[in-house]
């Protein structure tokens, strides 16, 4: 016998209805259920622009979402407030006794739930969480001393001594859907009147929702096994692209945790690798939720008084460093949302250890622009890099834009894809254009401090003023 009558299933960053922890435990242990989401305004609130990919991605899933429960004869209500009084109300308008999540992470996110769970008990109302956006949380990974892990390599080999078919097996939801609450369908708020705009990801091609999970994985396994050679060039269909649908949830990181782990081979296991960073950098914000408050996990380097320099960030921000696969890279991620990872890392470190500015700065930036933003992955990002981080590159190790760019886009495809301006520039010269000499400027169309820029500053200096920058703060 089902243990509630009515449960509500509160849908977040789980858009989806197959392998989904809270709907299957509301499916099984409730007479009825009904589907709720909210956009929640006291995030919405919070965003700095009407142009933000990731609530068009969301509304757009949520879309699908709630016409794949239509189809059952249910529906999808689609609350617009704060979610902390919203959810309550909803639960006590509609009889529930039960109120199904899944859990999240995040310290704003626990904060929530733990006052929605408060205002739900004090109506008698239960609230359920369960565990589904990772496949170890919390604590479930530890050192042999029950400590967490403050070092990759050690939690990876505990994470895959761990992990067996129990931990990857999918929920059945679909034998249980017959539960869902046959209900008329609701009225899905429009993107405008959620004070948001259309972007460009119908130009840029980007899918949405559980289909589009669907389609980019299932392109994805077709190259799987040459992974771990192309990931890192982003001139090359090297990455799964599924970052964020990841972080929305319209697929199961089981699924994709267990067909990595499945498939065996250096390509699988070199994306499995990078799914166990993404667990790594999540179980560390969970027991350290002061790193969200800009805080470094290394608390020696609070101290250091970074230059910031006039005119700098916005230099990085705008792409006009003079160092085109900054450039590019920068252009990427303010015209499509998305930034390649090996450029994640190379414009990270350029801002950081040869402009000198903050790295809190650059976190917020990508906070800003990234359609796939986590919060946890892109905090461990910029720490890593800016070496004040968990597990962090070294701070005396610091990227050279001109090596790295030589490196990994070697003929300057992603360059002049991203800057058309340098399109004729020989490729012994595309990737440091202020060294080419006039006459070749000439015939290729550019003048460098003129239709592109000279370099903001010089590497070598700036890497000598990064490294008396970090050994001054280790001294104090």
């Amino acid at each position: 016998m089902p243990e509630f009558g009515v449960s509500l299933i509160w849908f977040r960053r789980d858009l989806r209805l197959d392998d989904h922890a809270a709907l299957y435990h509301a499916l099984k242990s409730s007479r009825a259920v009904c589907p709720v989401f909210v956009f929640d305004t006291d995030i919405l609130d919070s965003l700095t622009s009407p142009d933000d990919r990731r609530v068009e991605f969301i509304h757009e899933s949520v879309a699908s979402l709630k016409a794949e429960l239509e189809a059952m004869g249910s529906t999808l209500h689609v609350l617009h407030g704060s979610a902390r009084q919203l959810i309550p109300d909803f639960a006590r308008q509609v009889g529930a006794q039960a109120v199904f999540c899944n859990r999240d992470y995040e310290p704003f996110s626990v904060k929530r739930d733990q006052a929605v769970e408060h205002s739900l008990g004090s109506n008698g109302i239960a609230f359920q969480l369960f565990k589904d956006q990772v496949v170890f949380e919390q604590s479930e990974v530890l050192t042999q001393a029950g400590k967490p892990f403050g070092v990759f390599t050690p939690y990876k080999n505990a994470w895959l001594k761990k992990i067996d078919g129990f931990y990857l097996k999918p929920y059945p939801v679909r034998s249980y859907l017959d539960r869902l609450q046959k209900t008329p369908p609701a009225t899905l708020p429009e993107l405008e009147s959620l004070g948001f705009r259309r972007t460009n990801l119908a130009a840029l091609g980007v899918q949405t929702a559980t289909l589009g999970a669907r389609a980019l994985f299932e392109d994805f396994l077709g190259r799987i096994n040459r992974y771990r050679e192309a990931r890192d060039f982003p001139f090359l269909k090297g990455p799964s692209y599924l970052s964020v649908h990841v972080r929305f949830g319209t697929i199961s990181i089981r699924e994709l945790a267990a067909t990595a782990y499945g498939t065996g081979g250096a390509g699988a296991e070199t994306w499995l690798s990078e799914l166990i960073w993404r667990e790594f950098y999540q179980q560390l914000l969970w027991h350290h939720p002061n790193l969200a408050e800009g805080k470094c996990y290394k608390p020696e380097f609070d101290a250091i008084e970074w230059p910031n320099p006039l005119g700098h960030f916005e230099a990085w921000c705008e792409a006009r460093t003079g160092y085109p696969i900054v450039d590019a890279a920068m252009r990427q991620i303010n015209h499509t949302g998305y930034m390649h990872n090996r450029l994640r890392m190379v414009a990270a470190s350029f801002l950081v250890k040869d402009l000198l500015v903050d790295w809190r700065l650059g976190e917020r930036y990508f906070a800003d622009r990234l359609i796939d933003f986590d919060l946890a992955a892109n905090n461990g990002g910029w720490q890593w890099s800016a070496s004040v981080g968990c597990d962090a590159q070294p701070w005396f190790r610091i990227f050279n834009p001109v090596t790295q760019s030589e490196k990994f886009d070697q003929s300057g495809k992603f360059i002049r894809r991203y800057l058309p301006e340098l399109n004729n520039v020989p490729e012994k010269y595309v990737h440091s254009p202020w060294t080419m000499p006039l006459s070749i400027q000439k015939a290729c169309g550019v003048q460098v401090g003129q239709n592109y820029p000279m370099p903001l500053v010089d590497h070598k200096q700036q890497r000598e003023k990064a490294l008396m920058l970090y050994k001054a703060c280790l001294k104090k």
